[in-house]
């Protein structure tokens, strides 16, 4: 029988003595058990004692925690959280250096306890390690495990960051900015200070003035990942917490080099100091692999850095602006040579709408409109603009190649722009805090001064292409986007390190492998078989089936021919049977010869009304089947074999002239009848055609003009003709 569940087994170890094996009664009070333990050793003052986990962090266990303790569980008895964090401190000011190392070192492993560290802070022990710093008489191992205790204690939360002394701040800064220190002690002190700006705003204006970009970077050079991870995280915290008006200088365009941290001074020395080279040569490119914190950092300071384009993002165009205005009159100039304007106004004005409607603006009597929408706004239009003057021959070949064509499959330059633009910030999450635990940065990203705008270079020609691939039109437009969409994301998954890597990855998905890949995703079984797929396939199976209906009725009123057999089976002559057009009765009659083509109702003599047809039946139990000798025939003539049953007490029998004819009529006869069509046709039928238009419905790909698809129930009974090859 097994224990009661609030029974837990456990071992309780203590030094110089047998484990004691006892059976842990959760309901009892936590004092009550250790009172019991200290019992077996002979210990007094069993109020002094605490039990922790022998393996582990060895966290002491409370009643709070009590809970998680499983069978098994190797436990120990310490003293009690108060006591050690009582002797702990006595010990750490005492004067002796040997004894003050081993409880500062003890004190950096308790410190992670959230138990112990309560009760620590509640002696003033964070003050006691502040002034052990503060007074710089520590060095080494001692103030390294100091600042490993300060810092764990600090990051439970109970104590403010507000109550650092600015002696304390720059003590700390002190160790980042020296140039020779030790590896640990600068770890600790590049954490304490993230955490001090990332938990408290006004530390952030003191470690701000204390910390300068140049002495960041310099961290950045070294061959110890863990110092280049903790320097860059640094580097996030001051930049995630710098006040909004100074993360940028407005005066160049938002690019890695002009990154301000504080005040403008440090975008001088940031841009000086080469930022993305050093962390692309020295952090990227490193002989060593990516571990997963760096990775995250780094993803960090390509959102942070992203986040710069948010304020060009969402400040709308105003068409009153003569400045921004001449943005877009030089972009026309660049495409068409516009110093050879007509002076007459009335003229101009006809030209520049000309010329507008050429760029693909939307409005093209004033383009400014355009950029009123927020996102992409102004940004759309950096774009354009970096794209005219740095890549002039691409820019003016997209222009001209495209005011060419005819109208209808012409490339709107302006309109793809913009919604481009609005993409891209979407795919990159461009004004968006950093997720946590998130490690997807892109290496190409730190290769170009101009990512941002190279990016948009690249994309931008890539949707010309995939427009020509498509044979697009305007009413397309959206589907184009789709594919392009799909095709940046692709080939930002593969982690290209360069922009020309990307440009590569890009050219292997083109139009024809994105459907492609489409298809054969869409295919997999996996897929399938996700709930949202099963959803819709039972959404749609009842409209296929509906059409499987309508396609066997009209199949049998084209009719079919089949053999007559004889007294011997032997087959003798031939006989035709259809539907009625409005599904009321069966014609059917003899004829001399197969006939050639469709045999009209008038040479069909007899008739059956299908109001007095009772069942269909097939195989062995029809009644041209059941007779003795008919066991000895063949395997085939059975599976082909069916009979009608009416009233009174009559049989129509059919032995159909393939597999396919058996199907079409046995499913059509139960359609007509209101029965389920249940044969291997049917069943083959409706997953070709669900796939199908699962495809159709997920993918929407085929040929971007695509014809009218023929209505679900044709007017005429040959509409509908499924070919399939049974042997």
């Amino acid at each position: 029988m097994p224990p009661p569940a609030d029974i837990v087994k456990v071992a309780i170890e203590w030094p110089g003595a047998n484990a004691q094996l006892i059976e842990m009664d959760q309901k009892r009070p936590l004092s009550s058990i250790i009172r019991e333990v200290c019992d077996g050793w002979s210990l007094s003052g069993s109020e002094q004692f605490a039990l922790r986990y022998a393996d582990g962090p060895q966290l002491y266990i409370t009643e709070q925690s009590r809970g998680e303790i499983k069978n098994g569980t190797i436990l120990r008895l310490a003293i009690s959280p108060a006591r050690a964090a009582r002797q702990l401190l006595e010990r750490i000011q005492s004067h002796g250096i040997d004894a003050r190392l081993e409880a500062l070192k003890e004190l950096a492993k308790l410190s992670a306890d959230p138990t112990f560290a309560a009760e620590f802070i509640n002696m003033e022990g964070i003050g006691t390690l502040a002034r052990l710093v503060e007074s710089g008489t520590h060095f080494g191992e001692m103030l390294a495990f100091t600042l490993t205790a300060f810092l764990e204690l600090m990051d439970h939360g109970i104590v403010s960051w507000d109550l650092i002394s600015l002696s304390f701040i720059k003590q700390i800064a002190g160790y980042v900015n020296q140039p020779m220190v030790d590896v640990s002690i600068l770890q600790r002190s590049l954490a304490i200070l993230e955490s001090m700006v990332l938990n408290s705003h006004s530390l952030y204006h003191r470690v701000a003035q204390e910390i300068t970009v140049g002495q960041l970077i310099g961290h950045l050079q070294v061959s110890n990942q863990e110092i280049q991870t903790y320097a860059i995280a640094l580097i996030n915290a001051l930049f995630l917490k710098a006040p909004e008006d100074r993360r940028q200088v407005s005066s160049l365009p938002p690019c890695w080099n002009n990154v301000s941290l504080y005040p403008q001074e440090m975008a001088s020395t940031l841009a000086q100091k080469h930022l993305r080279s050093i962390i692309l040569n020295h952090v990227i490119r490193g002989n060593r692999p990516i571990k997963a914190e760096m990775a995250h950092q780094l993803y960090v300071l390509q959102v942070l850095t992203f986040n710069l384009l948010e304020e060009r993002m969402m400040t709308k165009m105003d068409p009153n602006d003569q400045a921004q205005r001449d943005i877009i009159f030089e972009l026309r100039r660049i495409a068409f040579d516009g110093e050879n304007d007509p002076t007459g106004t009335e003229k101009r004005k006809a030209m520049y709408t000309k010329d507008y409607k050429m760029l693909g603006f939307t409005n093209h009597v004033n383009p400014a409109m355009d950029f009123t929408q927020t996102p992409p706004g102004m940004l759309a239009l950096d774009n354009m603009l970096y794209l005219a003057k740095v890549h002039q021959d691409t820019y003016i070949r997209i222009v001209l190649e495209n005011s060419s064509r005819e109208d209808k499959h012409e490339c709107p330059f302006g309109r793809c722009a913009i919604e481009l633009t609005r993409m891209l910030c979407e795919i990159l999450q461009v004004g968006e805090l950093p997720n946590e635990g998130c490690n997807d940065y892109h290496p190409m990203f730190f290769t170009h001064d101009r990512a941002w705008e190279e990016f948009f270079c690249v994309c931008i020609q890539l949707l010309n292409k995939t427009w020509k691939e498509m044979r697009a039109t305007a009413e397309d437009f959206n589907k184009v986007m789709q594919v392009v969409r799909e095709q940046i994301t692709r080939a930002l998954a593969m982690k290209p390190s360069s922009l020309d890597q990307l440009k590569n990855k890009l050219r292997g998905l083109n139009y024809s492998e994105i459907l492609r890949l489409r298809q054969s995703e869409r295919m997999s079984q996996d897929d399938f078989q996700s709930p949202p797929i099963i959803e819709l396939r039972e959404r749609i199976q009842p409209e296929i089936l509906e059409l499987i209906k309508q396609q066997r009725l009209n199949r049998l009123c084209e009719g079919s021919c089949f053999r007559k057999l004889g007294n011997r089976r032997r087959q003798e002559k031939f006989w035709f049977c259809r539907l009625s057009l409005n599904h009321k009765v069966l014609h059917y009659g003899d004829l001399d010869e197969s006939p050639q083509g469709e045999v009209p109702f008038e040479q069909l003599s007899d008739k059956i009304p299908v109001s007095d047809i009772k069942s269909v039946v097939t195989g062995k139990d029809c009644p041209h089947m059941k007779e003795k000798s008919a066991l000895k025939q063949n395997k085939e003539v059975l599976e082909l074999a069916f009979s009608v049953l009416y009233d009174p007490d009559e049989t129509l029998n059919f032995v159909a002239p393939n597999k396919y004819e058996y199907c079409i009529w046995t499913d059509g006869l139960c359609a007509l009848l209101g029965r389920e069509m249940g044969s291997d046709l049917t069943r083959s039928d409706l997953d070709t055609l669900i796939s199908m238009e699962m495809k159709l419905r997920l993918l929407d790909l085929e040929n971007i003009t695509i014809p009218e698809a023929p209505p679900p129930v044709p007017k005429e009974p040959s509409s509908y003709n499924f070919t399939y090859n049974y042997s």
